[in-house]
């Protein structure tokens, strides 16, 4: 009976863990560029139980069953799947349709720069001319970071990425791919960060501008989701107290029986 209560009790955190991936993914279902996160449930590793020696058979330590001691969450993984394209008109907001992801420079508080990787597309045009992200973060190109001179008057975008200020090559916005999307660890929302064994190669996607991909989150979907992991938590709670009604029966009825 006690192992019961231990069973309930993981299922009931599997659940809360569950539901904090699905919370987080509905908090972000409007975040652009947003990738929707999963988790898989697993069970802890069954433990035998072994009769040892007492007195029905004297020689040899037998084993009698297996206990399993709950479930656990297995792995946190996440949707690469593509989002909806929004059209906005904005010049400088831009999609990603394929593979491949923006190359962005981020900069921190000390000042120190690293290189990050979004598919968030919403991006501004400085005063001196440099293409950023709501953070001002810069976009990069081939050449590093993308200017655009400041007296252009018409900006257009190609689908490979080939910047024209007035008719004039400006610079070619930088798209990386990799070959294992297990190395991308996220940083924030909608940024990831390439860690070690991590390999890029070619970027397959093309740009569209005037548009922004959309989370790809189903939103429908994980409310149901989220129902069921409710559902699923009151049976454990229910299991609980069954538990414990029967802990109190054996020690305090049948005791004085």
């Amino acid at each position: 009976m006690v192992r019961g209560l231990y069973t309930a009790y993981t299922g009931m955190l599997n659940e809360q863990r569950r539901l904090d991936v699905i919370s987080n993914n509905l908090a972000n279902s409007a975040t652009v560029g947003y990738k929707e996160e999963n988790v898989v449930s697993r069970s802890f590793k069954d433990y035998m139980m072994v009769k040892i020696r007492d007195g029905s058979n004297e020689y040899i330590d037998e084993r009698i069953g297996v206990s399993n001691p709950g479930v656990k969450i297995g792995e946190t993984y996440m949707d690469w799947g593509q989002g909806s394209l929004r059209e906005t008109g904005n010049t400088y907001d831009i999609a990603i349709q394929g593979n491949g992801f923006f190359t962005i420079r981020v900069t921190d508080s000390n000042g120190d720069s690293s290189i990050k990787y979004t598919r968030c597309g919403t991006f501004k045009y400085t005063h001196d001319g440099y293409v950023v992200d709501v953070n001002g973060n810069h976009l990069q190109g081939n050449s590093g970071d993308i200017q655009i001179p400041t007296d252009a008057r018409e900006v257009a975008i190609k689908e490979d990425g080939s910047i024209f200020a007035d008719g004039v090559l400006v610079d070619r916005i930088l798209l990386t791919d990799f070959e294992d999307y297990n190395y991308l660890e996220l940083y924030g929302d909608n940024m990831y960060d390439a860690v070690a064994g991590a390999v890029t190669r070619d970027a397959t996607g093309t740009m569209v501008q005037g548009f922004t991909e959309q989370s790809n989150v189903n939103v429908i979907s994980e409310m149901v989701s989220m129902i069921t992991i409710t559902r699923a938590y009151e049976a454990g709670q229910k299991m609980i107290r069954t538990q414990d009604s029967l802990l109190d029966a054996s020690a305090n009825q049948i005791g004085r029986v």
